[in-house]
């Protein structure tokens, strides 16, 4: 081994171990099958009234030029839903067939009018609330799904494998966790170099300090990865074509996340909860192709998503949101501002889908959020905690949830109502 070819694998080493976040605990691959919460976020503000819109709204119509709203016939006709709201005629976008599919094979629920109750119109406070699980707090020093984490881990229990990130680095809904690994692809997460590194790499920590245990821990799951795609037939590697056979969308980052979370998912490794993101979706000028691309993809992402669970999608639910909608009115650049209230997806083999859950607040101008935004009529949280109770067995909901007074659910997901805590501890 050139000297060179040694500095590079260690600090392939290095990058590995600082990368994954692993810190102070026991590798425990837990073989149990898993009920497994992913969390989508389409990050940008989608325009929720382009994705889900009421066609027949006499609102909606006068306020939205034709190529920013769905339509009831022509070249921009929406897809029909059944079960919609307010006995209003409430349609997907023409570029989401895969969704409607799943909504009308009883596998995928919308909420509409749901979001942040606090009204923000800023990005990044609006995604710090949201990642945070909070209403208005930014200051929180853990992201919700790490207060989940602590919530339910027993000791001795902790999988290592048990919460990810499909990204390259770890969003604040994972903020002070230390058991989570962040990566973008299976293929990423390996010793780079010759093969020797890896028992050379091991040799230089045997001791019992800190390091020396992080170490051992992610060059131990870096081994049980390889292991397990070695028994599944495959290498981890996602090339064009199948992801194409597999229904992917060619070319999309989001589709190929999530193809990377269905061969976790299919590979039985203790995962319970994971994030993906889609950006893209701030649609200020020029919304018109951008959606449509953005909303094929999220279709046909998530439609394939779905099939390629196979048999573990009783198990798998994956909510999908933004960190608010936009504007009812058009701007004058053909796109639209910051909003407030908007859509939010459930897609799940225990969802209770088919149907529109929420109350819609209504878009005349005296129902809208200052004049001019869907109302948010549920908080999301709410969603998010429904999830949690009923296919997580979460119960300390204060917790998970600082700020929310309690448990209000939708009834949009099969599962028991464990009695829940809503104290802070």
């Amino acid at each position: 081994m050139q000297r060179r070819e040694f500095l590079v694998g260690c600090s392939a080493a290095i990058a590995a171990m600082a990368g994954s976040r692993i810190t102070g605990f026991s590798f425990a691959p837990d073989r149990d099958a898993k009920e497994i919460f992913v969390f989508v976020f389409l990050r940008g503000g989608c325009d929720g009234l382009n994705l889900v819109g009421p066609v027949n709204d006499a609102s909606y119509v006068a306020e939205r030029p034709l190529e920013l709203r769905i339509g009831e016939s022509g070249d921009n006709a929406g897809l029909m839903l059944k079960n919609g709201l307010a006995g209003l005629d409430f349609r997907l976008h023409a570029k989401a067939p895969e969704l409607k599919a799943l909504y009308d094979a009883g596998n995928l629920a919308i909420i509409h009018g749901a979001g942040l109750v606090n009204g923000t119109r800023s990005h990044f406070d609006a995604q710090d609330y949201i990642e945070r699980g909070s209403a208005s707090d930014k200051n929180l020093s853990e992201g919700w799904f790490t207060r989940f984490l602590k919530s339910t881990t027993e000791p001795g229990s902790v999988s290592l494998l048990r919460s990810m990130a499909i990204n390259a680095v770890l969003p604040a809904s994972f903020l002070g966790s230390q058991q989570t690994v962040a990566l973008t692809a299976l293929t990423d997460y390996k010793l780079q170099g010759d093969a020797r590194l890896f028992d050379l790499v091991k040799s230089f920590y045997q001791g019992d300090h800190l390091i020396d245990e992080v170490a051992n821990n992610t060059l131990q799951s870096i081994q049980y990865l390889r292991r397990e795609l070695s028994k599944s037939g495959g290498d981890g590697i996602l090339d064009g074509a199948s992801l194409k056979k597999a229904g992917y969308p060619e070319n999309n980052p989001f589709g190929r996340s999530l193809a990377t979370l269905a061969q976790l998912a299919k590979m039985d490794v203790g995962l319970q909860v994971a994030t993906v993101d889609y950006g893209g979706w701030d649609t200020h000028e020029r919304q018109t192709n951008i959606f449509s691309g953005l909303t094929e993809g999220l279709s046909k992402s998530l439609g394939a998503f779905y099939d390629d669970l196979g048999d573990r999608r009783s198990r798998v639910t994956v909510v999908v949101m933004s960190e608010f909608g936009r504007r009812l009115k058009a701007n004058k650049s053909g796109g639209t501002d910051h909003g407030h209230g908007n859509m939010m997806m459930v897609l799940g083999g225990q969802v209770k889908g088919g149907k529109m859950y929420g109350k819609w607040p209504g878009l005349s101008n005296e129902q809208l959020d200052n004049n001019v935004d869907l109302a948010v009529t549920t908080d999301y949280r709410a969603v998010l905690s429904e999830v949690l109770v009923r296919r997580m067995q979460a119960r300390k909901l204060g917790y998970i949830f600082p700020g929310l007074k309690a448990y209000t659910p939708l009834d949009l997901i099969n599962g028991t109502d464990l009695p829940v805590d809503m104290t802070l501890k």
